[in-house]
C-alpha cells in the first residue's frame, strides 16, 4: 500500500509509476477527480485524476475501487487523453461495480454549498466529491454497476429531484440541461469499459500469487476522521481506507509505504503550523512549482512538521518512508524542522485533537542545508552528508527507514537508498 502522509500533493503518482513494474495490479481505493497524481517521463508531464498511476506500465492491470467516487465526464476526458498517447486503456483498466457515480447535480451542490460559506470555506475543489459521498452514506447514491440496469434513468431522475430541492434553498443560478447531455454521453462510454466485482477480482488476484499495490489519494492529514477536521476531504485517506475501499482484509495488508515531502504544503483553507508567508515560503513555492495539479491554486508552503508526520506514521502503521522533492530545498544554507508545538504554554510533540481551535506555535530545530544541485545525483553514495543527516534525523524520530529519495520530477530522478520495495 502507498499513501500520502501530509495534506496531499506529496508525489504519489510519480512513485506509483516508478515501482509499478514490480506489481501486477494497481488499485485506487478512495477519493475522486479531486486527486491530481502527476507523472513525468520522456520529457512529458501527465496528470491522472481517477485512473490509477500504473496505467502507463505494460502488463499491469489497474482497478478503480469501490471507495472511489467517479465523475463520468472527467473520467472520459482522462481516457481520451491516454488513448491519444497510445495507451490501451480498455485492456488494462477495470472499474468496480460498487464505485459511486458523481452526477452533475453533485457538482452544483458542491459549488452552491461552498459559495454560501463565505469566509468559512473549507477549500473544496468543487468536483462534487463531498455531495457524492453524502449520498453514498445516505444510501441513495448511484453506483457504476447501476448504469447497466433498466431502471438507471428512473433512479437518476429520482436522485436529481432530491438535489434540485436542496439547490432551491441556495441563491445559485444554474441550468441542469447544460450538463446532462455530456453526462449521459459519457455514461455510454463508461458502459464500454470492463466493470467487475472489485473485491472478488482483487482477492482472487492475491490468492493466485499476484502482487497488488493500493494507491491512496489526497493525504493522511485530510482524512475525514483523523485529519484537521473540518478542513478535510470526504473519505478515509489512511491505510484502513484500503480495506473498505477495496474489500481487502486487514490481514492481507503487507508493506505500508508512506510518502512525504522534505517540507510541507497545503492547498486551500485549514490549519498549517509551519506555514511560511514570507520570502522563504515564496521561494519554496517557486522552486517546487507548488500549484495544484487539479485546481491550479498556489499551495501554501512551510517547513517539515515532525509532530504531524509522526502522527501520520502512527495511524497508518507505516513500514517504509519515501521523501519527495528534496531538490526543492537546494537553495537554502540552513533548513528548519518543527520538532514540537507550544500550545497554551505547554510543549508537546503530539498533534492536538483540534488543530483549528488552538494556537500551535512551532518549535524548530535548525539543520545545515546542502546547497547543491540534487537533480543530477543518480546514486545514494553521491548524496551530500547534510542531506543524509536530514534523512537520518527523520528516521530516528519516526522509527521508520527512508527507502527512496526523489530528487526531481522524472522517473530517473529517484534514488533507492535501501533496496527495492517489492
Amino acid at each position: 500500500m502507498l499513501l500520502g502522509l501530509q495534506w496531499g500533493d506529496e508525489g504519489k503518482g510519480k512513485i506509483v509509476d516508478v515501482i509499478t513494474p514490480g506489481y501486477d495490479l494497481v488499485c485506487r481505493f478512495q477519493g475522486g477527480p479531486n486527486a491530481g497524481h502527476t507523472l513525468e517521463f520522456n520529457g512529458i508531464k501527465h496528470v491522472l485524476h481517477i485512473i490509477p498511476s500504473g496505467i502507463f506500465r505494460k502488463n499491469c492491470m489497474n482497478l478503480v475501487g469501490n471507495g472511489v467516487v467517479l465523475d463520468p465526464v472527467v473520467f472520459n476526458k482522462e481516457i481520451k487523453a491516454l488513448t491519444a498517447m497510445g495507451v490501451d486503456v480498455k485492456k488494462s483498466l477495470l472499474i468496480s461495480n460498487k464505485t459511486h457515480i458523481i452526477l452533475p447535480t453533485h457538482r452544483l451542490l458542491d459549488q452552491a454549498s461552498e459559495a454560501s460559506k463565505g469566509k468559512e470555506k473549507i477549500g473544496s475543489t468543487l468536483k462534487g466529491i463531498g455531495p457524492a459521498y453524502m449520498d453514498k452514506t445516505g444510501r441513495n447514491g448511484l453506483r457504476a454497476g447501476d448504469i447497466l440496469l433498466p431502471s438507471f434513468r428512473d433512479r437518476y431522475d429520482q436522485l436529481v429531484k432530491k438535489h434540485m430541492h436542496i439547490l432551491a434553498s441556495y441563491k445559485f443560478i444554474f441550468d441542469i440541461k447544460e450538463y446532462e447531455p455530456e453526462f449521459f454521453e459519457c455514461i455510454e462510454h463508461l458502459k464500454q469499459l470492463t466493470l467487475v466485482d472489485g473485491e472478488h477480482y482483487l482477492n482472487e488476484a492475491l490468492a493466485s500469487g499476484k502482487k497488488v499495490l493500493a494507491e491512496g489519494a489526497q493525504g493522511s492529514l485530510l482524512d475525514i476522521d483523523f485529519g484537521t477536521y473540518p478542513f478535510v476531504t470526504s473519505s478515509n485517506t489512511v491505510s484502513a481506507g484500503a480495506c473498505t475501499g477495496l474489500g481487502l482484509a486487514p490481514s492481507r495488508i503487507g508493506k505500508v509505504i508512506g510518502i512525504f515531502k522534505a517540507y510541507c504544503t497545503r492547498v486551500g483553507s485549514g490549519p498549517f503550523p509551519t506555514e511560511l508567508t514570507d520570502a522563504t515560503g515564496e521561494l519554496i513555492r517557486k522552486t517546487g512549482n507548488e500549484f495544484g495539479s487539479t485546481t491550479g491554486r498556489p499551495r501554501r508552503c512551510g517547513w517539515l512538521d515532525m509532530p504531524a508526520l509522526k502522527y501520520a506514521v502512527m495511524i497508518n502503521g507505516v513500514t517504509e518512508l519515501i521523501m519527495m522533492k528534496a531538490d526543492v530545498l537546494n537553495p537554502f544554507d540552513s533548513l528548519k524542522i518543527c520538532t514540537h508545538y507550544i500550545i497554551n504554554g505547554e510543549k508537546t510533540d503530539k498533534l492536538p485533537y483540534d488543530l483549528c481551535q488552538v494556537d500551535a506555535k512551532p518549535v524548530y530545530k535548525e539543520m545545515k542545508g546542502w546547497r547543491q544541485d540534487l537533480t543530477v545525483i543518480d546514486a545514494p553514495e553521491k548524496m551530500p552528508e547534510s542531506l543524509e543527516q536530514y534523512i537520518r534525523y527523520i528516521e530516528l524520530e519516526t522509527g521508520v527507514p527512508v527507502t527512496i529519495v526523489s530528487v526531481g520530477p522524472d522517473r530517473k530522478q529517484t534514488i533507492f537508498r535501501k533496496g527495492i520495495l517489492v
